[in-house]
């Protein structure tokens, strides 16, 4: 390899590691994300590591921080609901839909609540809005999503759910099957 060359190649080298440097400094120390950002993060990250409780008192921080962030709202209502605690996540969402009514993933959330508390009507209704709001969550998780949460079978999606729901409750009531934990456990929340 030539000098000049060379030269030109370690001077580029200098220039994107100083740059990633600095790059790396504003946005940890100087830039500003606004109230209950950073503790909004934290939440996400601890809510994908499977840390529900810990997501938990990270969203309620982020909210305490600033009360209008509404993906900490929707961030809280998740990690209600997969704590079990499902009154406070159904209030939760609740609380998230009357912000944004048009957003799909709440009400598809809102719909595994329903689900999960045995209100089969409501959870109906609420999954076949939410794939009215935005038919692509029919869809479920895509290939990288499942391959980075180490899942290989598709999961069950809320159309899944709606089909099934809508069948058994048109049977008559001593037929009906509309809880299977096995397969109900598999079904993860939305988010967008």
């Amino acid at each position: 390899m030539d000098d000049r060359l060379y030269k030109t190649l370690k001077y580029v080298a200098i220039v994107l590691t100083l740059s990633w440097v600095g790059w790396a400094f504003y946005d940890s120390f100087l830039h500003d994300v606004g109230p209950g950002q950073r503790a909004f993060q934290a939440g996400e990250r601890a809510f994908a590591d499977g840390e529900y409780a810990s997501a938990l008192q990270d969203y309620d921080e982020a909210l305490h921080a600033n009360h209008d962030l509404l993906p900490a709202v929707r961030g809280r209502a998740r990690s209600l609901m997969q704590l079990g605690r499902l009154d406070e996540s159904l209030a939760a969402f609740d609380r998230a839909i009357a912000a944004k009514p048009e957003f799909a993933a709440s009400y598809a959330n809102r719909g595994i609540v329903y689900d999960r508390m045995g209100d089969y009507q409501a959870a109906l209704a609420d999954y076949e809005h939410a794939l009215k709001l935005d038919p692509k969550l029919a869809d479920g998780p895509n290939w990288l999503t499942r391959f980075l949460r180490l899942q290989p079978d598709k999961p069950p999606t809320i159309a899944d759910r709606a089909r099934y729901l809508r069948a058994e409750l048109a049977k008559p009531p001593g037929k009906r099957v509309l809880r299977m934990p096995e397969i109900d456990a598999k079904q993860r929340p939305y988010k967008q």
